[in-house]
């Protein structure tokens, strides 16, 4: 005699499931269990330049209430546990700190941007402040598929050591 599915054993299918959940890479059916939030949330440029300083890329999400934000949140989180520490991932909320998104003169809400590479700037100029140090930094625009994937290829793409080398 064959049972109909709903009469098959359920810690069967519980335990193909949560198998599932573990094991497939790009399973995206449930909520994955990601652990603590590797999502650093901007608070100040001061934090954000002491970010760059520790050496890894930093991926800033620039984000408005809406949405699409949600969604955005949902890939963060999840690409923070994937590449965590080898990129941080910061999300600033513009209406709280609109001077630092005013800087990056875009209008289009929300989007990333990728920075890597501080170097100590060679011409430092006439400054007011002689503990102040200029820096240079590679700011490249996020323009992939938003998804843990898409930061995978990006991070291939631009050569950004994104994991441990095998």
């Amino acid at each position: 005699m064959i049972l109909p599915c709903a009469m098959a054993d359920p810690s069967f299918f519980d335990r193909m499931i949560s198998q599932l959940r573990t094991t497939c890479k790009y399973y995206t059916g449930y909520p994955k269990d990601l652990g603590p939030s590797q999502v650093i949330h901007f608070t100040s440029e001061r934090e954000f330049i002491r970010l760059l300083h520790e050496g890894y890329p930093v991926a800033v999400a620039f984000t408005i209430k809406g949405n699409y934000t949600k969604h955005l949140d949902k890939v963060l989180e999840e690409a923070a546990a994937e590449f965590y520490p080898h990129v941080k991932f910061m999300r600033v909320e513009c209406p709280k700190y609109p001077g630092f998104c005013i800087t990056r003169q875009r209008k289009d809400y929300p989007f990333i941007e990728i920075y890597h590479n501080p170097i100590q700037a060679a011409n430092q100029g006439r400054m007011a402040d002689p503990n102040v140090i200029k820096y240079n930094v590679a700011v490249l625009p996020f323009n992939y598929d938003l998804s843990v994937y898409g930061f995978r290829e990006y991070f291939k793409h631009h050569g950004i050591q994104a994991s441990s080398p095998k």
